[in-house]
């Protein structure tokens, strides 16, 4: 069982890299909580393979700097429409 969690960490992390998606895009993709794709990445991902770990994490900062822009796109639309 430990095995499997590590190897989903690394999934995880190397989707994020290759597709520049969110927390909320990968636990999407393989149905997954967003808790389980943070913890994974944030936390087992660091001594599984520090090298992705310090690549994902640039981008999860990426995303973490431009989620108020995207709140405000989303809200945006939804009153645009109604």
């Amino acid at each position: 069982m430990k095995g499997i969690v590590e190897e989903r960490a690394v999934e995880l992390g190397e989707y994020i890299l290759k597709n520049r998606t969110t927390v909320r895009g990968a636990a999407k993709k393989f149905g997954v909580s967003k808790s389980t794709v943070h913890k994974d990445v944030a936390q087992r991902l660091k001594y599984v393979d520090p090298q992705l770990y310090k690549q994902v994490k640039q981008i999860l900062e990426i995303n973490k700097a431009q989620r108020h822009i995207r709140g405000g796109m989303a809200t945006r639309l939804k009153y645009k429409k109604a």
